[in-house]
């Protein structure tokens, strides 16, 4: 099930909207930002039931 998340780039502040897929469990990935093109590390965090806990958007260099 695909599910939208609403954020802010973390380079430029922008406002930023996805869509998550919450039936493949927890997930880490990057996605650039569609204004200034830096890639945003997503970590998507889902329960057992495929609900959506928490997102965060990260630079790439934050730990």
């Amino acid at each position: 099930m695909l599910t939208e998340v609403y954020g802010q780039c973390p380079y430029c502040g922008s406002a930023l909207e996805t869509a998550v897929d919450t039936t493949g469990g927890d997930q880490d990935y990057y996605e650039d930002c569609q204004t200034c093109c830096a890639p945003i590390h997503m970590q998507v965090h889902v329960n057992m039931e495929g609900e959506l806990l928490s997102v965060e958007l990260k630079r790439e260099d934050d730990s």
